[in-house]
């Protein structure tokens, strides 16, 4: 049998821009007495001093924790336990992000406390001082963790040890940080022209902008002026590919493969979400899962990711856990994979369950109010058109075999990637020299 494709409606959000800039995103759904405010903010760990690596990450933490101009750290808390209210801030690595669950009838006092704390933080010093403790804590236990040493790792190969994108912050940087930096980092990032709010629940529009407007339009708009992030400098030879060994005394291998890749609005990004599906993103139908896992038994855990880019160019990555005496025949196997996407057309079956998979998830982007709004604020952050998911939508729907060999053939280099195992190299059932040359790395303390 043959059917139609299914055209998906999806729901409209109201933009609305406030007098200082600050951008809304209105979407009411009536059938749970909750209102949710969710805001992105422009700024990230990425714009932080490279001396004072850790400041965008405690400056959201004291924005939550240390109190307002009227209020302390424990009376919100308990105001907002109270009121049965959830708030959530954090400043990631190219954003910031803050969050307000409440229910409709104490919506007004909710907000009250969510502006100020996006607004005017207090940045109390004994919470300064033990979010502090708390972030040399990690950085002292951190390379206790064979998945967190793999992930830091492979980012500084990717994107450089000193890039924004590659950096860690170490007990020195974290130590040097204070009060007037995490008061001044928030006063050049967190303004009304850098923010953007999604509201989602049982509200009155009018009701709701009022609500808004006297929460913070009276906030002056200032420029967000961000240095530029310059272009990756990954660890690839002249020669060919990069292995990089990280010697661990586990009896399992961390591996890691990739290479960067493209930005999200790259006319072939659709093509390469499909390749990444088939090779080992779909992980029970995917390439990687079939043999390397099923067929061979080599790995507990396998499979691929695209990670689109958006202010620098993105990668493409291949990831598996094996026992360290199948390191090489997995490590080989994964990359016989990789090149088989550049050799030979998908199958017409690979390429309709990629398809089928994308496409009977794409609903599920717009399940509710709040996921609509949600992904409206995420496209404008980033420069991406409100209708980019229809247009990936109906990117994949065209794309052909053809189009997938063609853009494997164009973006996926064996020659460039970057390969690194973390584990114990003694027990590998043969050297990895024959992959490409190899470097062994020294773990920094913190």
């Amino acid at each position: 049998m043959t059917f139609e494709p299914v055209n998906i409606p999806t729901p409209s959000a109201e933009r609305v821009v406030l007098q200082n800039g600050i951008v809304v995103y209105l979407l009411a759904d009536a059938e749970l007495p909750l209102v949710t405010v969710s805001a992105m903010i422009r700024t990230g760990s990425i714009y932080e001093p490279a001396a004072k690596i850790g400041l965008a990450e405690l400056t959201g933490t004291l924005m939550r924790t240390g109190g307002t101009e009227r209020m302390t750290g424990e009376q919100v808390d308990e105001t907002l336990e109270y009121l049965a209210a959830n708030v959530s801030i954090g400043i990631g690595v190219e954003s910031g992000s803050a969050t307000l669950d409440i229910l409709k009838k104490d919506f007004r006092l909710g907000l009250t406390i969510f502006a100020d704390l996006l607004r005017r933080p207090a940045f109390d010093t004994a919470k300064m001082e033990r979010a502090k403790h708390q972030a040399l804590e990690a950085i002292r236990r951190r390379n206790d963790n064979p998945a967190g040493i793999t992930g830091r790792e492979f980012r500084k190969l990717l994107y450089g040890a000193d890039h924004p994108f590659g950096r860690e912050s170490t007990t020195a940087t974290v130590s040097r940080i204070t009060r007037d930096d995490l008061v001044a980092f928030h006063r050049a990032s967190v303004t009304p022209t850098g923010l953007i709010l999604a509201v989602s629940g049982d509200f009155d529009k009018q009701d709701m902008l009022v609500a808004l407007r006297q929460a913070f339009e009276d906030w002056p708009a200032t420029p967000v002026t961000l240095p530029a992030i310059p272009p990756p400098t990954p660890a690839t030879s002249a020669t060919g590919r990069s292995v990089f060994i990280v010697p661990r005394n586990l009896t399992q291998t961390h591996l890691r493969i990739g290479q960067l890749s493209v930005r999200e609005n790259d006319p072939d990004y659709f093509a390469l979400a499909l390749l990444d599906d088939i090779l080992g993103g779909n992980s029970f139908t995917s390439r990687l899962f079939r043999d390397v896992r099923n067929r061979q038994g080599l790995a507990y855990s396998v499979g691929s990711a695209l990670r689109p880019g958006h202010l620098v160019p993105g990668a493409f990555l291949l990831h598996a856990l094996t026992r360290a005496p199948a390191t090489y025949q997995a490590l080989n196997s994964m990359l016989e994979q990789f090149d088989r996407l550049r050799k030979e057309p998908v199958s017409d079956l690979e390429l309709q369950q990629a398809k089928d998979a994308f496409l009977n998830s794409f609903v599920f982007s717009f399940a509710d109010a709040g996921q609509v709004v949600s992904r409206l604020m995420e496209l404008e952050y980033y420069g991406l058109p409100p209708d980019f998911l229809q247009q990936f939508r109906e990117g994949v729907v065209r794309l052909t075999k053809e189009d997938l060999l063609r853009v494997a053939q164009k973006h996926l280099d064996p020659g460039r990637l970057v390969i690194l195992a973390v584990g114990k190299a003694e027990d590998f059932e043969k050297p990895l020299t024959t992959f490409g040359h190899v470097t062994i790395l020294s773990l920094k303390p913190g």
